[in-house]
């Protein structure tokens, strides 16, 4: 086996931006991701132990039947780790040493929503103001208190996206809101100015068509709506225990709650996340007058190598070929008789990558062998992503 290492203008790191897209239908209490269906296993339904519309973290217990799921625990000891939802206080008086602190699976996401009635205390939204006020040199509607709003006077519905769906931001301009009534569109909002403000574009003509509903919170993923303005004369009942009222901005995603209200109701959620893939570019080169012995035991004309022979001054098995083994001819002849001349000729059909340490760490496959001949100079390009 031949071992080459790489140069300095071999190996290229670059970082691969991608964006994609998202969406979320929310319908009569259910949530649906990117039009998934609903599956069921053999032995679990559904086949991840979540409902519709999440998404799993690790994918474990994937088909288990319920009472042979897996979990995560950890043992008490002198180290004190524990797991981050206990604190510090439980750790200490709840457990002793050797006890096994359990946690569960699956972890699962999936947008939910905050309906936040006006004057009243939320700790979500109250998390949000200095991040709200960072932003105000966008537009003035990044204000958390101001003279045209308060957003703790005001109602406010709260519409989080977890992080595990955009990666690192929600991409400026893709943002996309459809309010649904009976199947028939009745409102549509974008961030079409790409500075958070989520503006009501349709459809044209429509009550509110124009005026700014909410703010985008891009980098923390979250949307908040703050428009009451009634967008169709419609109304049903959209907040538990209430009575029936308009639709607006403010029973946006009611549905997603888990509790059925507002049935002639679907919402539509669509976006692209920003994901940043660190990706790494190396160039293998098989060189002229390389690469042309091979280990494979076709290689050698099989009458003129020898087996194994047992040496006299030394106690283990030995292992060698006849000074006179011939190679194969594998020379290729347009004519049936004679053959060929003979030249050394190889085939590389796979290239492994290497440590330090010479421990292999990659693999890449070509998908037909290359034929390699002494007078022949190849270079392989391998990407891979981290």
């Amino acid at each position: 086996m031949s071992f080459y290492k790489f140069k300095e203008n071999d190996i290229f790191y670059n970082r691969i931006k991608a964006h994609p897209k998202v969406n979320f239908i929310i319908y009569s209490g259910s949530v649906y991701y990117n039009n998934k269906n609903f599956e069921s296993g053999a032995f679990a339904d559904p086949v991840l132990h979540m409902p519709s519309g999440h998404v799993s973290l690790y994918e474990l217990n994937v088909d288990r039947p319920a009472g042979q799921l897996i979990y995560p625990f950890i043992t008490k000891d002198g180290s004190l780790t524990s797991f981050r939802t206990i604190s510090t206080d439980s750790f200490n008086s709840d457990f002793v040493y050797g006890d096994v602190v359990t946690g569960s699976y699956p972890m699962s996401a999936s947008v939910s929503r905050d309906y936040i009635p006006e004057n009243s205390s939320n700790r979500k939204l109250s998390a949000l103001r200095n991040t709200i006020n960072y932003y105000r040199t966008l537009s003035e509607h990044f204000q958390f208190s101001s003279s045209f709003r308060g957003l703790e006077e005001a109602p406010v519905n709260l519409v989080s996206i977890p992080s595990i769906f955009y990666g690192s931001s929600i991409k400026k301009g893709s943002v996309d809101l459809k309010f649904y009534i009976s199947g028939t569109l009745i409102a549509q909002a974008q961030d079409e100015k790409r500075n958070g403000e989520i503006i009501q574009v349709g459809p044209p003509g429509s009550q509110g068509s124009g005026s700014v509903v909410g703010i985008t919170l891009y980098n923390e993923g979250f949307l908040i709506l703050t428009s009451s303005g009634h967008i169709t004369p419609h109304s049903e009942i959209y907040t538990p225990l209430g009575s029936a009222t308009s639709a607006s901005w403010l029973n946006f995603a009611t549905t997603g709650s888990g509790v059925v209200l507002a049935a002639s109701s679907s919402f539509d959620i669509t976006f692209e996340g920003t994901n940043y893939i660190p990706n790494v570019t190396m160039f293998a080169h098989a060189r002229e007058g390389m690469l042309n012995y091979s280990s494979n035991p076709t290689f050698l004309q099989f009458s003129s190598v020898s087996g194994s022979t047992n040496s006299s001054d030394v106690s283990s098995s030995l292992f060698q070929h006849q000074p006179n083994a011939i190679i194969k001819n594998t020379v290729k002849s347009r004519y049936n008789d004679p053959t060929a001349s003979f030249q050394k000729q190889t085939f590389i059909s796979r290239i492994g990558i290497y440590d330090e340490d010479k421990n292999l760490i990659a693999i890449a496959k070509v998908a037909t062998p290359v034929k390699k001949r002494e007078i022949d100079s190849y270079t392989f390009k391998l990407k891979l992503d981290i």
